[in-house]
């Protein structure tokens, strides 16, 4: 696993905000169990069905920021596949941090297994090829920083995490433009330098307008595979440094015939918009 967990100062706005949409006005149950300091109390998380492990850090914070004081300790690795009724961590400290974290810290790991879990998938179809399994923008809007992590811990690579990543001059924007070249040319023109631009082609005669243009990476859009090998040989044979990246309805059934045309890269939003949540579990230990 290479995935890089985005730092705190970033996530602990998007965490405080959560927790604060779940808490409202208070947690009415939890604090009316105790008028005084809440007791300690201890909890395990299990995994109830199989799967990749992903999230663990994020719980653990949310359950910090209730509390600096209570203590986590993963028994899995982060990343790691997990069995049905596998204990994944414990957790020890104030019995109301404990009971006010559980719900939102609970969604956000078995959200991010999930994904994480068929992003697996995917990428042990191509495993032992030289293609690269890469995310999309396709993703839950305020959860995207976290998704996408979880995409890396599956096994892919991000894509563009946001409009101002890079240039990916798609269909619309060619419309908009009156066609590839007058997309390209403008828009290098205007762009920071180390940005890069890709260009999204549906056919033969768009990629030849692309390899014109000058663009550094042309993606092949719901190609045939016939045509897409076509393609690739042709981008191949005009400039070997051109990236080249497939997408479009890609399945578990589809993506290795696809990564054997020779692509560089495969994108697919599908471990995040098709990925089920993996059920966990926390229980408070009498």
């Amino acid at each position: 696993m290479n995935a890089v967990l985005p730092p705190f100062i970033l996530l602990d706005r998007l965490l405080q905000d959560w927790l604060l949409e779940d808490i409202g006005r208070g947690d009415r149950t939890t604090q009316a169990l105790w008028l005084e300091t809440p007791p300690m109390g201890q909890a395990t998380w299990t995994a109830k069905e199989a799967g990749i492990i992903a999230g663990l850090p994020i719980a653990a914070r949310v359950f910090a920021l209730l509390d600096p004081a209570v203590q986590w300790k993963a028994t899995a690795a982060e990343g790691a596949w997990c069995e049905r009724g596998q204990q994944i961590a414990k957790i020890q400290g104030r019995l109301d941090a404990l009971l006010t974290g559980e719900r939102v810290a609970l969604n956000l790991a078995m959200r991010l297994s999930g994904i994480a879990s068929l992003t697996h998938q995917y990428a042990a179809q191509i495993a032992d090829l030289p293609t690269q399994l890469v995310d999309t923008r396709k993703t839950t809007p305020g959860l995207r920083i976290l998704e996408k992590y979880a995409t890396q811990v599956g096994g892919a690579m991000n894509h563009r995490l946001g409009l101002d990543d890079g240039v990916m001059i798609k269909d619309n924007h060619i419309a908009a433009a009156g066609g590839i070249t007058q997309a390209v040319q403008t828009i290098r023109a205007r762009i920071p330098y180390p940005l890069t631009v890709e260009v999204e082609t549906e056919n033969i005669i768009q990629v030849t307008e692309a390899l014109k243009s000058g663009a550094d990476i042309i993606m092949l859009d719901n190609m045939p595979l016939e045509q897409m090998q076509q393609a690739v040989q042709m981008i191949r044979a005009a400039n070997s440094r051109i990236k080249i990246e497939a997408s479009g309805n890609i399945t578990l059934e589809s993506i290795r015939a696809v990564a054997e045309t020779g692509v560089d890269y495969i994108s697919s939003s599908a471990p995040i918009t098709r990925s089920t949540w993996l059920d966990l579990s926390m229980r408070i230990l009498g």
